[in-house]
């Protein structure tokens, strides 16, 4: 996604944007903060170094994370050293998401038993 930006104010403006969505809809910070969307998934693939041992075996490990931004599907190298952190902040935004959709689910159940009940 090449916007033109330097990095730093594509980043502003992300941050921006994040912190007037948490304003609009009242979410606290700290609720959401750390979630992350999509799934973190390890794949194994090999070097390129003749030499290497993953040359004749399985590959070297390496951590992948697959979010949607905008409609399309973007795929993330995620250092080895992170992919506890990152597992467990999609665990959290998984959560998070199923919560909401539970939530809106709730709210159309409880139009329709309305509507019912004004007919009556």
């Amino acid at each position: 996604m090449k916007t033109g930006k330097p990095r730093g104010e594509r980043a502003a403006g992300l941050r921006q944007r994040k912190f007037a969505l948490l304003r609009r809809y009242r979410l606290p910070e700290a609720l959401v903060a750390d979630l992350l969307p999509g799934s973190l998934s390890q794949s194994r693939r090999r070097c390129g170094k003749p030499t290497c041992h993953c040359a004749t075996g399985a590959g070297h490990p390496s951590w992948y994370l697959a979010f949607m931004v905008g409609g399309k599907q973007r795929v993330e190298h995620i250092p080895a050293a992170w992919a506890a952190d990152v597992q467990r902040r999609v665990a959290a935004g998984r959560e998070f998401k199923q919560a909401i959709t539970e939530v809106l689910a709730a709210n159309a159940q409880l139009l329709v038993l309305e509507r019912r009940q004004a007919r009556r």
